[in-house]
């Protein structure tokens, strides 16, 4: 992997993460915004995959969408579990 390719998953993982946050609610600060931008990139195209939906529209903002989709996802299962899990205590 290179040095432009860390670079672009950062930056994809920093937006789709961001707009999540502000979307669903909450945040998790800088770094915690690129790690669920990051993951949510994974989980949006197996998401896409499963479900048989292709990427809208070609290039990075396609990118970012399917990050962002699977950013809110997780964000919301973070939070359901967050809530049971405090409801518990």
């Amino acid at each position: 992997m290179g040095l432009e390719t860390l670079v672009l998953w950062l930056f994809i993982g920093l937006i789709a993460g961001w707009l999540a946050s502000a979307v669903v609610g909450g945040g998790y600060g800088l770094v915690g915004d690129i790690v669920v931008g990051i993951v949510g990139a994974f989980l949006g195209g197996w998401l896409f995959r499963a479900l048989g939906v292709g990427a809208p529209g070609s290039g990075i903002v396609s990118t970012i969408i399917v990050a962002f989709v699977g950013a809110v996802v997780l964000l919301l299962i973070l939070r359901a579990i967050h809530r049971t899990t405090y409801r518990r205590v």
